[in-house]
């Protein structure tokens, strides 16, 4: 099931929240990311059914989804606010959400799908004595009670701790991989580089960028590549690279060579030519600066 965004605008009187923003999002795990203000919150609202487009047409599984709550039976929503009832157990807050869907055996999912978030320990504590990665793990229990076909979770990994998150991350994989449309948005960026598969970045209300964030990166020949190489003579090999075309510096330092080239590709090809000439073993060859950090900085501040 996909998610279909086109020329979708929303708009609160003068204010523009989101501008002409088209996007697929399909099955498998999708990040959405940007920085505060920059409109992922209105998109995944928009999504949810609870906002309409000013202008634009959104659709979840080929239908509209304003106003049209049957949707809800095919996705599982955890918003980045609170919406849990803080005097209700955590068994008593998902079992109540399998009641509303309707569910043959409304206890027994919701055993279920709290053992799946591993909160099985605390599940008849109240909410209110909950942490706030404890809170966030029973929303998604509750989503995935009805096991949807569709996830949308607006910072999930707020409050986590490292083991929450890794448990967390695993989860949104392992449903990713199950051909589920998982949608999610993070600031923890290492997080999102190990568990998307395809970014959406979205900035000032715009979509900046869209794809794997290392073809994204690749892409971007406005600024210098940085690569580390480690070779059997870095000294030799580093004067062969400074008279190539598309290299602009090569650093040495007891580390190996740090090189700058304005082309991704002809720098690839351009070193194993060069180090099989000069007779030189390379050992190590990585790109220093095609982190998803590197992208979101890059795209932010474009």
């Amino acid at each position: 099931m996909t998610i279909e965004l086109r020329s979708v605008s929303r708009w609160y009187g003068n204010v523009v929240a989101v501008n002409d923003v088209t996007m697929s999002i399909g099955p498998g795990v999708t990040g959405l990311l940007g920085p505060n203000g920059a409109g992922k919150s209105t998109i995944m609202h928009m999504i949810a059914g609870f906002l309409p487009p000013s202008r634009g047409e959104l659709t979840v599984a080929g239908q509209p989804s304003w106003h049209r709550p049957a949707m809800y039976r095919q996705v599982g929503l955890v918003p980045e606010r609170d919406s849990v009832y803080a005097f209700l157990t955590g068994e008593q807050f998902v079992t109540a959400t399998a009641r509303l869907h309707e569910l043959g055996d409304p206890a027994a999912t919701a055993s279920r799908a709290i053992s799946l978030l591993d909160m099985g320990a605390a599940a008849d504590r109240k909410i209110a004595t909950y942490s706030k990665g404890m809170r966030q793990r029973i929303k998604v229990a509750a989503a995935l009670v009805h096991d949807p076909e569709i996830l949308v979770l607006d910072e999930p990994f707020n409050g986590m701790d490292p083991r929450q998150r890794l448990h967390m991350m695993d989860l949104l994989d392992k449903l990713g991989s199950e051909g589920r449309t998982v949608l999610f948005s993070s600031h923890i960026l290492e997080e999102v580089e190990r568990l998307s598969g395809v970014i959406q970045v979205v900035v000032a209300g715009r979509l900046a960028a869209s794809g794997d964030f290392r073809a994204i990166r690749r892409l971007m020949t406005s600024r210098p590549h940085v690569f580390t190489v480690r070779s059997s003579d870095d000294r030799l090999l580093g004067g062969a690279l400074i008279g190539r075309p598309a290299v602009t510096a090569v650093e040495l330092s007891r580390a190996g060579l740090q090189v700058r080239t304005s082309d991704y590709g002809a720098f690839g090809r351009d070193i194993a030519v060069l180090a099989r000439q000069h007779g030189v073993r390379l050992r190590e060859v990585l790109p220093a600066d095609e982190s998803l950090e590197s992208v979101f900085a890059y795209l932010v501040a474009s």
